[in-house]
């Protein structure tokens, strides 16, 4: 079953336009999640919203939106208010803009949604602005409205379909120059700087997402299975904190010498593997 998607309306290029829907990047369906319960009965509880001043509940519909414009005076807004506003970037992705890719800073980037167009009429303008894009080689950028806000995003083709990051406003991302005002300039050793480059060569590999997992998320599940089943809960493995390095120079070429003490380990581990396996067809003929 296909997820709901996060967004539909249409996708714009000059006179060309298709009709495109957004679906989330990211599922939480993993994630490990708790109820509040009362510790007394082990019963379930629900949040309401109360009155602030009688402290009474409300029913839902009795609930609506205020801003507030002074103290304890606020400006009633309905949902059906919220509804009519409606800009062009509610409906209409208007590609007005395209950039590399690599010139937009990581810092920018904030949320990615599949976009992929919502019907067979719209998939041959949709393949051609996708295809034209990514013969380019550049992104496009245009303004989207989601969660009652307008926001401005990147496009780009992503294998069959294209990919739309939402981007943060310039005055939402700090400046990292105070940030790191505070690190000294130095030049660096050559022959440091050379162990510390041989390390990341020997620890060079493809980035494959299969390998991550989420380790304390396995632990909580862990948690979990062990009370289910009458256990006491697992204790907790204390892991050694690095400490501040005294001789940087001796700790880079202990960690090489490590990597070259596992390595060796590894190699010499599988030629005994081979010659066991050489071996056994002897013993079976003799």
């Amino acid at each position: 079953m296909a997820p709901r998607p996060a967004w539909s309306g249409y996708l714009k290029l000059s006179l060309v336009t298709c009709a495109i829907q957004l679906s989330n990047v990211v599922t939480h369906a993993e994630k490990v999640s708790f109820h509040i319960l009362n510790r007394k009965t082990g019963n379930r509880v629900r949040r309401v919203y109360v009155d602030q001043k009688s402290g009474k509940p409300l029913e839902e519909d009795e609930e609506v939106r205020g801003f507030e414009v002074g103290k304890d005076e606020f400006i009633r807004i309905e949902d059906e208010d919220i509804e009519a506003v409606q800009i062009e970037s509610s409906h209409t992705l208007d590609l007005d803009g395209f950039v590399d890719k690599s010139s937009i800073d990581q810092v920018y980037l904030d949320t990615p949604y599949y976009v992929s167009p919502a019907d067979k009429v719209s998939e041959e303008a949709f393949a051609v602005i996708r295809d034209a894009l990514a013969e380019k080689k550049m992104a496009g950028l245009a303004r989207i409205v989601l969660y009652q806000r307008e926001r401005p995003a990147m496009i780009e083709p992503f294998g069959k379909g294209m990919l739309l990051t939402t981007l943060r406003y310039g005055d939402t991302v700090r400046d990292a120059s105070g940030i790191f005002a505070d690190i000294q300039s130095a030049k660096m050793d050559g022959e440091m700087v050379g162990l510390a480059k041989t390390i990341i060569d020997k620890k060079k590999a493809k980035f494959d997402p299969a390998k991550f997992r989420d380790r304390y998320g396995e632990s909580l599940l862990e948690l979990v299975r062990s009370r289910k089943a009458g256990r006491k809960a697992p204790k907790a493995k204390a892991s050694p904190k690095p400490s501040n390095v005294v001789n940087l120079f001796d700790a880079l070429k202990k960690s090489l010498n490590a990597d070259d003490g596992k390595a060796g380990k590894a190699s010499s581990k599988a030629p005994a593997k081979r010659a066991k396996a050489k071996a056994a067809p002897k013993r079976k003929s003799a």
